[in-house]
């Protein structure tokens, strides 16, 4: 009897905490069992927006998003790892840099997440695969979109690219507080349009909650919040007046920029030489980059911004404008110009470009004919206190606007520059070599455009943009750019004078670039510089047969047509080319018969 009874009690304690833990497990701690439950069933998946395309002015597709298919495995689901890796790698061939790679990212990544094995399946990868998937359970192909730049090197320092996000990435977008825009995001802009308008072209990220069996394969779809796309991107830049500009570099080295004179819509922005952007996207190999990085042309570099090369002649007009309005010269001021210019009170000779000199010169033939002796002894009698701010006015030092990040200021010198520089004063020598675009003073392709852009708009400052158009499903609109107070001179005839003796560098016979513009169908105002990369002693003449080629002369026109109603505006710079009459003008010439082989300029001015 006692027996029973101890048994009896003996269940009974049993049963009592049976229905305890039984009471813990679905009453007490229901909520938490019932989370870990679903966290193992349910999968909460980040879903990356498309990046927003880009197009140029006339919709032709610049930047687009093409289907790609990679290999993925979560680590976790598999307990072969290495006998899968082994026969993966016979099935598709996998390289040693892929294995590597895969090696590194399970090292540092969490087993229940995918690691990517191949980033791109060929067709003949995703049929094999397929074929023998039932090998392979805890692989799988993930299809997505990437980046493709359809015209490769073309528009690479226009758009730029995206790359894979990398540390330096990371830490921006935390320190913006922009983690969750990112989850499931791979790629971000890294230059050109890509960077500047990444906020723009990424979108917002959505999510799907997925039910998932033990292997991690989705078995239906709980909740779904559509991702947004970025916003598409419209650009000024005209694809046939690229690829024109981009044929008319060839092997060369520099740049050339076509710019509407009236809005600062930029229609042709070119840097040579150039890389393919595709090679970023898909990640670039060491070899490769190392190839560019230390190539000694530097591909790397967009010359239209970050070139820095000194003005020589092409800034003559703008200086020609401020002697005029401080009364240092008057339209008939004249000097006789024997081949060469001293320096009061000293022996050193400034030498013109003409050894035998231009005769006698006035303002107008000194911008004709690009003498240099008129702008030593004017650029002398101004003095650098006057001319950098000037200068600064037309934009020479300063940001040009431009709707890329990858741009620098170049240097206008003055007094203060040079003394923090070089803890030198300022000496009259250095003033001289400024009144020809020379010693110092550098400037960017950009900035000569936008320069001469405020002059054939006679001091209406303008800002170049290379954005167009914004566009999303629901909405278009264009960005507004505001300008600076426009350039005020004590007569507006000064503007006449410069702009006139532009066009007499194209349009006279004695002008400097008479030969590149001889028989067009529009007017021409332009301005030729050939800048000296090295110096040359007062005792040597330069001949460029003798010198290396990198140390030769940089060859440079800017211009703007129509005259009476400007329309474009042109900048070339040639590196190491020569003469910029001979060299970089006859390239504008085609370019703006290009721009108007659909337009009706009006009908050149006569011979003189």
């Amino acid at each position: 009897m006692r027996r029973t009874i101890a048994v009896f009690v003996a269940i009974l304690f049993a049963i009592g905490i049976l229905i305890t833990n039984l009471y813990y497990l679905q009453i007490s701690s229901f909520n938490n069992y019932k989370t870990r439950s679903n966290d193992n069933r349910i999968s909460v998946q980040t879903i990356a927006p498309n990046r927003g395309l880009i197009y140029d002015r006339n919709g032709v597709v610049l930047a687009e998003n093409r289907s790609v298919y990679s290999l993925q495995v979560i680590v976790r689901n598999t307990k072969t790892l290495q006998d899968d890796i082994k026969r993966l790698t016979s099935l598709l061939s996998l390289t040693e840099t892929e294995l590597l790679n895969f090696k590194n990212n399970n090292r540092n990544s969490r087993s229940f997440k995918p690691i990517t094995i191949r980033d791109q399946l060929t067709p003949e990868d995703v049929a094999l695969f397929t074929v023998n998937r039932h090998h392979f359970k805890a692989f799988s192909i993930h299809a997505s979109f990437k980046r493709y730049y359809p015209f490769g090197d073309a528009f690479t320092h226009v758009l730029g690219y995206i790359a894979k996000i990398n540390s330096r990435d990371l830490e921006q977008i935390e320190k913006r507080g922009e983690e969750i825009r990112y989850r499931g995001t791979k790629y971000i802009g890294k230059l050109g349009i890509e960077k500047f308008y990444e906020d723009l072209l990424h979108g917002q990220p959505g999510q799907r909650q997925v039910e998932v069996d033990s292997w991690g394969k989705v078995i239906r779809t709980l909740d779904f919040t559509a991702p947004v796309p970025g916003k598409d991107l419209k650009l000024n830049i005209d694809i046939d007046l690229q690829l024109k500009a981009q044929s008319l570099l060839k092997d060369m080295r520099g740049s050339i920029i076509l710019m509407e004179a009236k809005t600062g819509a930029i229609l042709s922005l070119v840097s040579a030489p150039s890389y393919d952007p595709n090679l970023f996207v898909s990640g670039i190999s060491q070899k490769q980059y190392q190839g560019l990085l230390k190539s000694k042309d530097r591909p790397l570099i967009n010359r239209a911004t970050q070139g820095r090369y000194p003005p020589a002649s092409t800034i003559k007009p703008q200086m020609a404008l401020l002697a005029l309005d401080e009364k240092v010269i008057t339209e008939t001021t004249t000097i006789v110009d024997p081949g060469w210019w001293i320096v009061p009170n000293s022996k050193r000779r400034f030498r013109d470009w003409k050894a035998w000199g231009h005769g006698i010169v006035d303002v107008f033939h000194a911008i004709e004919q690009s003498c240099d002796t008129f702008f030593y002894e004017t650029s002398y009698n101004l003095g650098i206190d006057r001319i950098e701010p000037f200068m600064r006015l037309f934009g020479f030092g300063e940001y040009s606007g431009l709707d890329i990040a990858e741009e620098t200021k170049a240097i206008m010198p003055s007094r203060s520059w040079k003394k923090k520089r070089f803890k030198d004063p300022w000496y009259d020598g250095d003033t001289i070599s400024v009144g020809i675009g020379q010693g110092y003073w550098t400037v960017t392709p950009i900035q000569l455009t936008k320069a001469t852009a405020i002059l054939s708009r006679r001091g209406n400052s303008i800002v170049p943009h290379l954005l167009k158009t914004i566009s999303s499903a629901t909405d278009s609109y264009s960005p507004v750019h505001e300008s600076k107070q426009p350039i005020k001179l004590e007569s507006d005839n000064y503007w006449n004078i410069a702009l006139d003796a532009m066009q007499g560098v194209t349009s006279k016979r004695t002008g400097t670039a008479y030969k590149a513009f001889k028989g067009a169908k529009y007017t021409v105002a332009g301005k030729s510089g050939t800048a000296q990369v090295i110096n040359i002693a007062e005792d040597e003449t330069y001949d460029a047969e003798k010198i290396n080629e990198r140390h030769r002369d940089n060859a440079m026109f800017v211009a703007f047509a129509p005259f009476d109603s400007p329309e474009v505006v042109a900048t070339v710079v040639l590196e190491n080319a020569g003469g910029g009459s001979s060299h970089a003008a006859p390239i504008v010439r085609q370019l703006f018969d290009e721009y108007f082989k659909k337009s009706a300029p009006k009908a050149p001015a006569t011979d003189f």
